[in-house]
């Protein structure tokens, strides 16, 4: 059962192990699907080493952030990290800047993991269309695409309600359903000699690249949406609050999701270019994993391969549903949102959080397109890990956080990695995701993704007139061992 505080809030309910962790990031190699066919349109076949060195941008980042996560074991990932890192105790004027600073980054990681759940829903409702000609003739893509949301998001919160552990029982489910399949979709061309090593070779790179700044950002742009999926099995780090034992669940989870999404990542992006070319995924820039398994399966395996993408997008769609909520919650705790969206039921859910983002993500299927939505969403996710980044590097400098129990450290001189991977974000890959954003699908979503992202600062300010409020009667109440927060025994900078 989950405990009140005074400021309103609720304690995540300590359920999981570091294989249901794995279970419910388990969505993340999935995450390549939208992605299959835009990486090759700008880099060709070297889009697979785009997605390899991505991974290993995520290794180096994930390292830190499993030290952090150690570190704090009540902090909900890179969202909690920051924002307890940056806040100050005894701080002039009447804001707390460095508290805002570690609500906008736990905000833009909301931002980037919330709209999974409308991008996937565009792509299975598309997948229905064409898949059965009698939804064909009654619905519309979108109609399908509002209706499977409504589905999903609705199946998805009944079955979270009981809690984060019931929530791995069906990542396992859906796991077992997808990846499996996907795994021998992936190895079977290699198998049956259908992928030609010069369809990769051959078209290393696209003839007209030039290493000139048009190019030069294009590439910056495409790390970030490669980012977007390659490095967001960050996410098994956000359940810190809810592991048995987090300084050796953690990093468990976080490492074997990562190698997973690493071999996943190269063949699955091998395999459809080994097998179609770079011509053939630009003629089915939304699906060539369908004329993939045509060419080795025939016709009976497009159509399995189809009830298995359908599954696929349900456990991504969950994996993103709940790391989206716990990152609310994490605002709520820090009093960086209001504390109506820390509210749990009696099994630790954050069943508000929930009902916001799936009601938010019908309104963003609305925008009709996954590109637009992810071009959007990749802002927030370059923001939240450079400040995430910048935040281990705070930590470990800060005098306030130098006697800390680090129950796993990364390798000396870490923080210098960080530090470089968090300038890579900030400002290199924003930049870079900005203008290839108005190259490909016009300014609409960057736009969107700046207006969201500025929202927050009203949010905020309403939320700190509440928390004087609630201070002000607490003043007045019993003190308890609750009352310092999720964070309790870390002292403030």
């Amino acid at each position: 059962m989950s405990e009140n505080r005074l400021d309103g809030t609720d304690h995540l309910e300590r359920s999981i192990d570091w294989k249901q962790g794995l279970a419910i990031a388990l969505g993340v190699p999935l995450l390549i699907l939208p992605s299959l066919g835009y990486l090759p349109m700008y880099v060709s076949a070297a889009a697979i080493l785009i997605w390899g060195i991505s991974v290993l941008q995520g290794f180096m980042q994930s390292t830190a952030y499993a030290e952090m996560a150690t570190t704090f074991p009540k902090a909900s990932g890179l969202p909690g990290f920051a924002q307890h890192v940056f806040r100050t105790e005894n701080y002039k004027g009447k804001y707390d800047k460095g508290k805002l600073i570690g609500g906008f980054s736990a905000w833009s990681y909301w931002f980037a993991w919330n709209p999974v759940l409308a991008i996937f829903s565009i792509l299975v409702g598309g997948y229905l269309h064409g898949l059965f000609p009698v939804l064909a003739e009654t619905f519309t893509e979108y109609q399908l695409a509002l209706i499977s949301g409504l589905v999903i998001f609705t199946g998805l919160f009944v079955v979270n309600w009981f809690g984060l552990k019931d929530g791995a029982k069906l990542g396992y489910v859906l796991a077992a359903f997808s990846l499996i399949p996907l795994v021998v979709l992936t190895v079977a061309p290699f198998a049956t000699g259908k992928v030609e090593l010069s369809n990769i070779t051959g078209s290393w790179m696209p003839a007209d690249w030039a290493w000139d700044m048009h190019h030069i950002l294009i590439l910056f742009g495409i790390f970030a949406i490669a980012q977007w999926s390659a490095c967001a099995w960050e996410t098994a780090a956000i359940y810190g609050p809810e592991y048995k034992n987090p300084s050796r669940d953690v990093p468990k989870a976080l490492y074997a999701c990562g190698i997973i999404c690493f071999f996943s990542f190269v063949l699955v992006q091998s395999a459809v270019i080994g097998v179609l070319g770079v011509e053939g995924v630009l003629a089915e820039p939304l699906s060539p994993l369908i004329p993939v398994a045509l060419a080795v399966f025939g016709q009976a395996g497009t159509m399995v391969t189809i009830i298995m993408l359908i599954a696929a997008m349900i456990l991504i769609i969950q994996t993103a549903y709940l790391g989206s909520s716990r990152a609310m919650h994490s605002m709520s705790s820090e009093g960086n949102l209001p504390r109506v969206f820390g509210k749990t039921n009696r099994q630790g859910t954050p069943f508000v959080a929930m009902l916001v983002i799936g009601a938010f993500n019908l309104v963003l299927i609305s925008m009709g397109t996954p590109a637009a939505i992810l071009a959007a969403s990749a802002i927030g996710y370059t923001c939240a890990n450079g400040i995430s980044l910048f935040a281990y590097v705070r930590a470990k400098n800060h005098p306030a956080f130098k006697n800390l129990e680090r129950p796993f450290k990364a390798p000396k001189g870490w923080k210098k990695v960080a530090l470089i991977f968090g300038l890579f974000n900030l400002p290199l890959c924003l930049v870079g995701v900005v203008y290839l954003n108005s190259l490909e699908v016009g300014w609409t979503s960057t736009w969107v993704g700046f207006l969201v992202l500025s929202l927050y600062i009203p949010i905020w300010l309403y939320t700190q007139r509440e928390s004087r409020r609630l201070n002000g009667k607490a003043a007045t109440a019993p003190s308890s061992d609750e009352d310092a927060g999720d964070l309790e025994r870390v002292p403030s900078p």
